[in-house]
């Protein structure tokens, strides 16, 4: 008899499964979008919010090549902002060479998920980044 590993999500907004997605608060007076918990919309101040899937394709609009982090985090890494249809996202651009010569600006790219480790429970972290289309 084997066991399957439980996954969980690394933040609350990745949705895993067959469709690995995101999913923002947004705000039913304005349509602004966020990923943390919000008393009131920054743009409207309403305070009324739904759960909203944001499309899992997007284009670079900001990165930076990270050379120096904390101990342990394995450096360079591409930390970017993705635009997927008006969602601003803020990840990690993954599965590709983090250097100019690979990263661009109005890159496009998919959401993608991978393990951040296993506990000794079994219970395996799953992170989201971006890759190239």
């Amino acid at each position: 008899m084997s066991e399957t590993a439980t996954q969980i999500p690394h933040v609350d907004y990745l949705v895993l499964g067959d469709s690995p997605h995101l999913v923002a608060n947004e705000c039913t007076s304005c349509a602004s979008r966020y990923f943390d918990r919000r008393n009131a919309c920054a743009k409207c101040f309403g305070s009324d919010f739904t759960k909203a899937e944001v499309p899992t394709a997007g284009e670079v609009t900001a990165f930076t090549i990270v050379a120096f982090a904390a101990p342990g985090v394995p450096t360079p890494f591409v930390a970017a902002v993705v635009d997927c249809d008006g969602t601003q996202v803020r990840g990690n651009i993954i599965n590709c060479e983090p250097d100019a010569d690979h990263v661009s600006l109005g890159m496009q790219v998919e959401l993608a998920t991978y393990s951040l480790g296993t506990d000794s429970a079994g219970t395996e972290a799953i992170g989201f980044g971006f890759q190239p289309m």
